[in-house]
């Protein structure tokens, strides 16, 4: 099983740091722990005092690094490939880790698709609901409700559906993962 994990660096030195990061998995032969290294970036256009424009790449996350990696179930992140990049140089740890040698948890699944889907590095899941279709919400207060879709944004991945709330037909927005067809 892959996760992302969010090795923090000194400002400024996150492109440094994936390259020794990169450097150490070929020569420590970790190509099957460790698979993506991300530094997170986009493209800004800069107006100069002269009017000139000039088109600037800026860090979206200034001062980490992304690091794709293969944790086990039971035991979690890789003992060595956590080791070998907690000692890169410029390294200052693992967000989401206290300390005294305790292993990070890994960025949210959801959190890392959106960033990935943001940067063009995963394509958006297509919506597999049409206006008019019957659906059941399978999560929150309304579980188990059946109503109808009413709008779709794809961009967003949501869906209006009608429900019937207390005797009246209510708008409401679910994720389109908190509803299946009927």
């Amino acid at each position: 099983m892959r996760k992302w994990y969010i090795a923090q660096t000194y400002s400024g030195s996150e492109s440094s740091v994936k390259n020794d990061i990169e450097a150490r998995i070929q020569s420590m032969n970790m190509q099957d722990k460790v698979y993506q290294v991300l530094v997170p970036e986009h493209q800004v256009e800069e107006t100069k005092k002269d009017g000139t424009k000039k088109i600037k790449v800026e860090k979206i996350f200034p001062g980490y690094v992304f690091v794709e990696m293969e944790v086990d179930p039971q035991k979690g992140m890789d003992d060595q490939a956590w080791f070998m990049i907690r000692n890169t140089p410029k390294v200052t740890g693992f967000l989401g880790s206290s300390g005294n040698g305790t292993k990070p948890t890994p960025v949210a699944t959801d959190e890392m698709n959106t960033i990935l889907r943001n940067l063009g590095l995963m394509e958006k899941p297509k919506l597999d609901f049409e206006v008019g279709d019957k659906v059941t919400i399978t999560t929150g207060s309304f579980a188990g409700q059946v109503g109808e879709i009413i709008n779709l944004n794809e961009e967003k991945q949501l869906v209006t559906v009608a429900i019937n709330f207390l005797g009246t037909v209510t708008p409401a927005e679910f994720g389109a993962a908190d509803v299946k067809k009927a």
